[in-house]
């Protein structure tokens, strides 16, 4: 699986890119559980890829909070 390049590090000083561990963590989290490919969540934006996290974990709280 490719890397897109803005999750990759960065050389010469400024901002680190994304850290490689959190991003196989956010898309496995949401291809485990919306069923989408690797390759479409690794061509996506950051902020987007982490709204969709966000959103999954308020369902699977949700939910959690209505089974009790």
């Amino acid at each position: 699986m490719r890397i897109p390049p803005c999750c990759r590090a960065r050389t010469g000083g400024g901002i680190v890119g994304y850290p490689i561990a959190r991003l196989y963590e956010e898309v496995a989290f949401i291809a485990y559980h919306l069923h989408w490919s690797p390759e479409q969540l690794m061509t996506m934006e950051h902020r987007e890829r982490r709204r969709w996290v966000a959103e999954v974990s308020q369902i699977n709280q949700n939910r959690m909070q209505a089974s009790r």
